[in-house]
């Protein structure tokens, strides 16, 4: 998918028109059609902006990642853990790892 269908569906997705996006973003409503009908793209600047707006990663929207599930919650979270002590860091990775080892070991026997 295409970084032009991606503003698409997730603007449509906020409920909100190419006028009110454009407003939020700070280009022109003109600016936002085109960049949704794949005739230009947006500038690293525009694009992190758009990104921002729409609460995605900068990943997704450019087509690097797979899930826009990395939402502003989970990276203002990684930020936070990278700010600990490494010893509290330490333990909310192992804690983490086993949560997630877990839910996997769960999901597989579910089947």
């Amino acid at each position: 998918m295409n970084i032009g269908i991606k503003i698409t569906e997730l603007r449509k997705q906020k409920n909100l028109s190419q006028t009110d996006f454009a407003k939020t973003v700070g280009v022109s409503r003109e600016m936002i059609g085109r960049y949704e009908r794949g005739e230009v793209m947006p500038s690293i600047e525009v694009a992190k902006k758009i990104a921002d707006a729409l609460e995605v990663s900068l990943d997704y929207l450019a087509g690097n990642s797979k899930k826009a599930a990395v939402d502003k919650k989970t990276m203002k979270l990684i930020h936070d853990i990278e700010d600990l002590e490494p010893s509290i860091k330490d333990k909310l990775i192992y804690l983490a790892n086993a949560v997630i080892r877990d839910a996997k070991t769960g999901k597989a026997y579910a089947h």
